[in-house]
């Protein structure tokens, strides 16, 4: 017979001890001090707290305090607090009606296995406070001590019992930062709380308690926006609610993203691509939107237990949520120019990532034998020596424009029965009381039109980048209702471009038939363009092709057959085309052309914005010339 003896390298399974177990798990529910300090504050939220004040050392890696007004708690409830899987905030074991913030049981077990922790807590009406420590998973036994009604929690010394997860924090700096976006998130849930976030000796946030439009204001730090904009939204059982900013107001990251579901705040991926899509042709590429939205979905519809940090989620139906989120964000932002914009600081730079657009002249203007770049940012010499062209003086003046036809000229789109009444010269002071823009005042660098309010404000409007909104908005209204009309081409232009641009708008000239453009294959790297959308007034169509392949050939994946995808980047390709269909900077306009343009802003939706997300019109209020000139 023979005998198997166990091999000497087999592991043997043993069962970890309470304190290796609680640090493993506090790994997953304590990552930084930002993660402590969420925990902390949702308890104080569940607790009832009218008042929470946060004061944090060093980004909160060497002392976190948390103070609330709360219930408070008991020595029994002391005790159990601080025991794994314990609370009070689950009323059944479905885990599917949750109302509450917290309810896994394990932020303070989890703390106190990794820093030291004190917790003094006081009910209402109780004789005195009782205060417990717990020290890298050790735990005393409570002791009554001083303390007001409600709850101080104090965390110190943070991962000092896990020192390999201490080594991988980042410097105060980037520690408060967190600290700061998790508060902000905190706060925007709970308006009716009031708010105290300090970081060492300095006041970072004091809040009052307040309605969710004050909050959603002071939280976002939007000073640059003029004005919120509400956003109201349902579809079925889900409704969406909350404030967003105009497109012109963006940040480079999406940390001005708010976002909350059924009060609790969320980082969630399928809320944060619904924002991204409806800002998408309104907002500059890169750039990330600023918004303060709240979603309440039925609780047997999402699932908040998929992370020990609760801040992702699963929908039961992720497509209505998206639809819903796309649909109200896209109705908000369908406003005309002068409801909400941006204020500018013309001192400094707007911190764009992306490269500045600079526009093509006007051929007439290039013609004074100045030889200016398509592309590049033109230089003071190239500038018009010509002074601004002011209201009154120009308002029998009208300029011809080129058409594409050798020799032909035609005027502005605009005619005078477009031009409002008040749009007149003899009637400014009732074109600046009725009209968000005000009234048209003069033409300043052939490029933009400088308005006056009623109110004193003045306005200056990018002619070119309005007009291209303008011109976008029309294009595509037609399209949708199918009637948008081609203008055929006295003689095809015939167009040479590289032999991969060609054979790709070849391939999709299906499309760009239903556009208005219809283009044939002339042989190689040659594409004849016959018949070009009226709405664009001719155009330089060669360049317009250029610019349509490189659009078309962003999208490697994109196929003439995907129906679908093709729709999905049509409005850009419309943007693209209105481009080249608008008025040029160093157009002269006449008094009545630019009083029809800002009429025209006011009542097309999305016109705060380009085609390229860049801000068509800017307010400057009389407190901010004042300040510009030392008034103030």
């Amino acid at each position: 017979m023979i005998e198997h003896s166990p091999s000497p390298d087999r592991p043997v399974i043993r069962r970890l001890s309470e304190r290796v177990v609680n640090r493993i798990a506090a790994g997953e529910v304590i990552e930084r001090p930002a993660a402590a300090l969420k925990e902390l504050v949702e308890n104080a939220l569940d607790s009832g707290a009218r008042r929470i004040s946060v004061h944090l050392e060093q980004g909160g890696i060497e002392r976190i305090e948390v103070t609330d007004d709360g219930c408070g708690m008991t020595p029994e409830d002391l005790r159990l607090a601080v025991e794994r899987h314990c609370t009070s905030k689950l009323s059944d074991e479905t885990l599917v009606r949750i109302s509450t913030l917290g309810f896994r049981g394990e932020a303070l077990p989890s703390i106190g296995a990794a820093a030291r922790l004190s917790v003094t807590s006081r009910p209402h009406g109780a004789p005195s406070a009782w205060s417990i420590r717990v020290e890298g998973g050790r735990v005393e036994e409570p002791r009554p001590c001083a303390g007001v009604a409600g709850t101080r929690v104090v965390v110190e010394d943070l991962f000092f019992a896990t020192p390999a997860r201490r080594k991988f924090l980042k410097s105060a700096r980037v520690e408060s930062g967190h600290a700061e976006n998790t508060v902000r998130r905190l706060a925007l849930s709970a308006p009716h709380v009031a708010f105290r976030l300090q970081f060492d000796q300095r006041v970072v946030l004091d809040l009052p308690a307040q309605d969710m439009a004050a909050r959603a204001a002071a939280i976002l730090e939007a000073g640059q926006a003029d004005g919120l904009i509400p956003v109201e939204g349902e579809r079925g059982d889900l409704r969406l609610s909350g404030y967003i900013c105009a497109p012109s107001v963006h940040r480079a990251t999406a940390n001005g993203q708010l976002l909350l579901v059924n009060g609790r705040p969320v980082v969630d991926p399928v809320l944060r691509t619904a924002v991204r899509v409806a800002y998408r042709n309104v907002m500059e590429h890169g750039r990330h939107a600023v918004v303060a939205l709240s979603l309440q979905i039925p609780p047997e519809q999402v699932d908040v237990n998929v992370h020990p940090a609760k801040t992702e989620l699963r929908y039961a139906d992720a497509a209505a949520v998206r639809a819903l989120v796309i649909g109200s964000l896209g109705r908000a932002l369908g406003i005309g120019a002068g409801v909400a914009g941006v204020r500018p600081g013309l001192l400094q730079s707007r911190g764009s990532s992306g490269a500045r657009i600079w526009y093509p002249p006007e051929p007439a203007a290039a013609s004074s034998g100045r030889d200016i770049p398509a592309h590049a940012p033109p230089s003071p010499d190239d500038l018009p020596d010509a002074p601004p062209v002011m209201a009154e003086g120009v308002a029998e003046r009208r300029l011809p424009l080129m058409d594409a036809a050798p020799g032909a000229r035609r005027t502005v789109a605009w005619s005078e029965a477009d031009i409002p009444a008040a749009s007149h010269p003899e009637s400014h002071g009732e074109a600046a009381a009725d009209f968000p823009l005000g009234a048209a005042v003069a033409q300043v660098l052939d490029t933009y039109i400088l308005a006056q309010t009623a109110r004193g404000e003045l306005v200056l409007v990018d002619q070119h980048a309005a007009h291209e909104r303008l011109t976008h908005e029309r294009l595509r209204a037609q399209y949708l209702g199918g009637e948008i009309r081609a203008q055929r081409l006295l003689l095809p232009e015939v167009v040479t471009m590289r032999r991969g641009q060609a054979d790709l708008l070849v391939s999709f000239a299906d499309t760009l038939s239903a556009l208005g453009l219809e283009i044939d294959a002339f042989g190689g790297d040659a594409v004849m363009v016959r018949t070009v959308p009226a709405l664009l007034g001719g155009g330089d169509a060669a360049a317009m092709l250029r610019d349509l392949a490189e659009e078309l050939a962003e999208d490697e994946l994109l196929a003439p057959a995907q129906a679908q995808a093709i729709d999905g980047r049509l409005d850009a390709i419309i943007a693209r085309m209105a481009c080249h269909g608008s008025v040029r900077a160093g157009r002269r306009l006449t008094h009545e052309e630019m009083n029809a343009l800002l009429r025209d802003m006011e009542k097309t939706p999305r016109a705060g914005t380009c085609s390229h997300g860049r801000p068509t019109w800017l307010k400057l209020e009389k407190g901010d010339l004042e300040r510009m000139f030392g008034r103030r």
